[in-house]
């Protein structure tokens, strides 16, 4: 009877210690939604792999206090309204305790604030200001890790100002991207000493701007500036080239990868754009912090999961690695409290990723500065740094 008694303790034992492990292995959920299909696929599907392949990295080595994180995927089809629908169903059906993406301004701004009216902290991978611009609303949950628009233009111009191009046209895109960065390009101008002699727009979907880009030749301006993603700015190098008009062009932060050069072909010989240090890891001297890290992630992206083979990396590569990694390590001070991890992102300083060493603010919820980005310009097929 005793040794009975003692049994059935110790499978009780054991069963507290099972479930006990259970709970402790229960996983962290965390919402990711990129665009997976429409026009800004070719953008939102590697990031999508980069979102995973930083998971896999976190859970072989213990996970978040000994906790595995289960990304729950979304597309948001590249619109607005299905990245608002797809924030929601995070928020209530998922119960994630933070959220990853989505990939354009148009998306960000769409979920920005459900994400706010529900106090879920959310790391965008979008390109534009808006969504943490006090000018469109609170943002005290909603961080990003591209570079902002205005520290891309200031990179921009300062370049510009260097090689005394002081009289630009501009070619903007209509989307909510192209708006945000031609605010920049317009409003920073001056204290560079640069004039915009003329300005032009396009929509995102058109296919011909040669109509903009002979009203721009005709203001006899010194280089020309396009403000777009995705496969507009090449189409703009090729009606450059096509129109014979021979002055310099620099294109935005969102362009350097080699389906531009793909896409434009000769027409991208010399074209140069503000970009990420991922560009050009090979010319980075030896004392930059990022230069280990950015080696780090080409090895894993290129050589252990292969995904070069179909998406070879570009200046977006990074963003969801750097979003993941600064979320992940607040919760490994903060825990998943939503106030406290909000807290411990916010609070993030010198974390040295790929696509720059980020401190944040209050005020400031990128914390990158121009010294993040380098300018790019392509020279025989490929991106080098320009001089």
């Amino acid at each position: 009877m005793k040794s009975r008694l003692i049994a059935i303790l110790a499978a009780a034992a054991l069963l507290v210690l099972v479930i006990g492990g259970a709970q402790a292995a229960e996983p962290i959920k965390i919402g990711a939604f990129f665009a997976l299909s429409g026009p800004n696929a070719p953008i939102g599907t590697p990031t999508k792999l980069v979102a995973e392949m930083v998971v896999d990295k976190i859970n072989k080595e213990g996970g978040i206090n000994g906790r595995p994180i289960q990304l729950i995927m979304g597309d948001t089809e590249s619109d607005p309204a299905k990245a608002a629908t797809i924030a929601k169903k995070f928020i209530h059906s998922d119960k994630v305790v933070a959220i990853i993406g989505p990939t354009s301004t148009g998306e960000g701004m769409q979920s920005k604030k459900i994400v706010e009216e529900a106090g879920v902290p959310t790391f965008m991978t979008v390109g534009g200001d808006p969504p943490i611009m006090k000018e469109t609303g609170p943002f005290t949950y909603v961080f990003k890790s591209p570079q902002r628009s205005s520290t891309a233009v200031k990179k921009l111009f300062s370049y510009l100002k260097e090689k005394k191009l002081t009289k630009l046209g501009l070619l903007s895109a209509s989307d909510p991207f192209g708006k945000d960065g031609a605010v920049w390009l317009e409003k920073l101008a001056p204290e560079y000493g640069l004039t915009f002699v003329a300005k032009e727009s396009f929509g995102p979907k058109d296919i011909d701007m040669t109509a903009q880009l002979t009203k721009i030749k005709n203001a006899k301006p010194q280089a020309i500036v396009v403000w777009t993603i995705g496969p507009a700015g090449a189409i703009i190098a090729k009606n450059k080239a096509q129109l014979g008009i021979k002055l310099p062009l620099f294109q935005c932060h969102g362009q350097p990868g080699p389906e531009y050069i793909q896409l434009a072909g000769k027409a991208s010989e010399g074209d140069r754009m503000p970009s990420t240090k991922l560009m050009a890891a090979a010319q980075l001297p030896d004392s930059d912090p990022q230069k280990k890290v950015i080696q780090d992630f080409i090895k894993l992206y290129q050589d252990d999961y292969k995904y070069d083979k179909q998406f070879p990396i570009n200046t977006h590569s990074g963003y969801a690695w750097d979003a993941i990694y600064i979320v992940t390590n607040a919760m490994k001070k903060a825990g998943t409290d939503p106030k406290a991890l909000r807290a411990a992102i916010e609070g993030t300083k010198g974390y040295v990723g790929v696509s720059g060493v980020y401190n944040l603010t209050p005020e400031d919820h990128n914390g990158l500065d121009v010294d993040s980005m380098v300018i790019v310009e392509v020279k025989d097929g490929k991106f080098v740094l320009a001089k």
